[in-house]
């Protein structure tokens, strides 16, 4: 795992240094545990009214309806009530507007629909970084959503009021004829106003009672900066109150990545979290899906973004994409769409994180490793090369700096039984004597390089 660990430690940078093998790549698993704890979901709650022109049934051209379905068993064609009903549906299907009229009477409907995405700690004190239209849908979006929002409970409410009227139970396609009938009805005669907008933007994050597991923590987030949603850069920073030790990711620095390079992208799929099979309280638990840097294109306003065939789905817009250094290289942002209109499998883009530290450094926000992160992934790196003793008095720390730190209780556990059943690597002697070598050298290379330039 070396990099990203050993530049985050201090006391034990050389140890890791040797323990690990000198920079190299992390593992998936690695990479998962060191990244998960700093990453969260996003959720923007839009509330409002809902007012809606009330409708009523023309009760004279329904009786009319009804008696002439009654001439017919007159006649000698008898149908039982079922066939009645449905005669009765899809006439009122047929010609909605001749069955229903309004009045000036409104009905007032309260609202609340919610978008989720993904975000990350970028600094321990709570500043977190995600996309921008997941806090800033447009006003087309967010008027779509509340009016089918309402459609949908004001006409579950009158086709239970007809159920109770008429003393009957409908089947499933005759509601599903109900629906396209009020669909119709709406769209044509019945205007709906939308008031009272609202909006509050929330970071969900998991954290770890002690003793008593996980739990989600909920705070309402202040919007620090953002860009514009795609074409624009797509880039919002968020700030959540909180002390100094929340779990963060680590931010890249230097180049894009290479076309070929190992990406790991962190986010929370809308298929996974409101899946009906997954338990509600597992649904802070990111997923994590691998691939590769697919191509380095250019947006049509000329900055970079990242391809990548990872596989990537609504819900995890302005996640964390890591590299194999457990690293940030750019936050997902959009997918491809095909012919029918879904998106395409294997074609996503990020926004590289160049483009977030413009914004960060507009605001003058800087990010940085919380002491209980550096402490975390120091303890990980440790467990995962068998070296229990050192991981647990990493882990201890980290707890004393924050007690709730995701995943550090059961780390914690393991590492005390790993430890009882004398599974720990011992520590040898050389390699605090290859520790303080190394130590000596990167302490004498300012000098060595002063001397050389006076020499010159």
């Amino acid at each position: 795992m070396g990099k990203v660990a050993c530049r985050k430690i201090s006391g034990g940078l050389l140890f890791l240094l040797l323990a690990t093998g000198a920079f190299g790549q992390c593992s998936g698993v690695v990479n998962y545990a060191i990244n998960r704890p700093g990453v969260v979901m996003i959720k923007t709650v839009f509330s409002a009214n809902v007012y809606v022109r009330n409708m009523k049934i023309d009760n004279l051209r329904f009786n009319r309806l009804l008696d002439s379905i009654q001439r017919i068993d007159t006649n000698g064609i008898v149908f039982n009530a079922e066939q009645k009903l449905d005669i009765v549906l899809k006439e009122m299907n047929s010609n909605p507007t001749r069955f229903f009229k309004t009045n000036n009477d409104y009905i007032k409907q309260a609202q609340e629909i919610t978008a989720t995405g993904t975000g990350f700690f970028i600094t321990g004190d709570g500043y977190v970084a995600t996309n921008s239209h997941l806090i800033d849908r447009d006003n087309a979006f967010i008027r779509r959503h509340f009016i089918l929002s309402a459609f949908q409970q004001i006409t579950d409410a009158n086709i239970s009021a007809l159920e109770s009227s008429w003393a009957t139970t409908f089947t499933e396609q005759q509601r599903s004829l109900l629906y396209n009938t009020y669909s119709s009805v709406y769209s044509r005669l019945f205007s709906m106003v939308l008031n009272d907008l609202k909006k509050t933007v929330y970071v969900v994050y998991r954290k770890d009672a002690d003793g008593k597991g996980p739990y989600s923590e909920t705070k309402a987030a202040s919007l620090i900066i953002k860009g514009s949603p795609m074409p624009g850069k797509d880039v919002a920073i968020l700030k959540i109150e909180a002390d100094s030790n929340l779990p963060t990711l680590r931010i890249a620095h230097g180049q894009l990545p290479r076309v070929g390079e190992q990406l790991y992208v962190y986010g929370y799929p809308g298929p996974v979290t409101n899946n009906d099979f997954v338990s509600a309280e597992s649904a802070i638990e990111p997923t994590l899906t691998t691939g590769i840097v697919s191509a380095i294109k250019n947006s049509v306003n000329g900055w970079p973004v990242i391809q990548t065939d990872a596989n990537i789905n609504h819900g995890s817009s302005g996640g964390p994409v890591c590299n194999n250094q457990g690293e940030v290289i750019g936050l997902t942002t959009f997918g491809s769409l095909e012919n029918t209109g879904g998106l395409a499998a294997g074609l996503n883009f990020a926004i590289p994180v160049t483009i977030l530290s413009e914004y960060l450094d507009s605001v003058d926000v800087h990010p940085f490793a919380s002491k209980a992160s550096v402490l975390f992934n120091e303890g990980v790196v440790c467990f995962e090369k068998q070296y229990y003793r050192r991981a647990l008095a990493s882990f201890l720390k980290a707890k004393q700096l924050n007690a709730n730190f995701p995943t550090l209780d059961s780390y914690i556990q393991n590492s005390r039984a790993s430890i009882a059943a004398g599974l720990d690597t011992p520590d040898f002697p050389i390699a605090y004597i290859l520790a303080s070598i190394a130590l000596l050298i990167i302490i004498l290379i300012p000098y060595f390089l002063l001397w050389r330039r006076k020499r010159k």
